[in-house]
């Protein structure tokens, strides 16, 4: 059973008491007794703190049996990197049908680039992956019109001044790959914040392809529109 309204963390006795009609009272009773199991042990503190997570019976009966889920998918061009969407397909409509429920994104991509994106149901996992205090670094294969110099690496290092947004970016890591193509590193995601430092020297970017997020890299096996649940090592990797 799922419990996608519950708060992300509930006393125990309050969770029984909510989806029982057993007053609060007659809870402790229970715990007591240990007739309540939490994640396949008998439960018995009155205010233990548990989440939405945390697998819950009553005499056996299930009363919450929620999973966390972690996927990482292959997003391809002309796909929204939202939930819903009333003009165009989203990366959930790439999902088998009982996958996308409740999964949002960890680190949205634009309509035209491609790659590596996140999944969960986690909300605090996710808020954890975008934390401004402890950046991820995340990394783009990037196509442009014109031939690179050295002068983007250097500028691409010192940080650029948005006006708009009154800010200066992070020092970003450029390494030219060819005379269009480089790899492109960097810790924050403002809004079109790569094809806005290319377009410092008028230089349009023709692909955008993100490869990583902080160790978990794209799986090689997954074409576009493919998607895997992370590994326990994945998981460990990330904050």
């Amino acid at each position: 059973m799922k419990a996608p309204g519950q708060p992300k963390r509930f006393r125990l006795d309050r969770f029984i008491s909510n989806h029982t009609g057993v007053n609060r009272r007659d809870v402790r009773a229970l715990l007591a007794s240990g007739r309540v199991g939490l994640n396949g042990r008998a439960a018995r503190e009155i205010n233990q703190v548990v989440d939405q997570f945390s697998h819950i019976t009553l005499d056996g009966e299930v009363l919450q049996d929620y999973s966390a889920m972690y996927l990482m998918l292959n997003k391809p061009c002309g796909v929204v990197s939202a939930t819903r969407d009333d003009r165009h397909r989203t990366v959930i409509d790439l999902l088998d049908a009982n996958t996308g429920n409740d999964l949002h994104i960890a680190g949205r991509l634009d309509f035209n680039s491609t790659g590596l994106l996140l999944l969960t149901n986690d909300g605090r996992w996710s808020r954890r992956l975008a934390c401004v205090q402890n950046p991820v670094e995340k990394v783009y294969r990037v196509t442009v019109e014109q031939a690179l110099t050295e002068r983007y690496v250097a500028a691409f290092a010192q940080g650029m001044y948005f006006p708009f947004e009154d800010i200066t970016t992070r020092p970003v890591t450029l390494t030219i790959l060819s005379d269009h193509s480089a790899e492109v590193r960097l810790t924050e995601g403002r809004y079109h914040q790569i094809k806005r430092m290319f377009g410092r020297f008028n230089n349009k970017v023709l692909t955008l392809h993100r490869i990583a997020i902080g160790n978990v890299s794209l799986d090689p096996e997954l074409g576009a529109e493919q998607y895997r649940p992370l590994t326990q090592i994945e998981l460990d990797s990330l904050p």
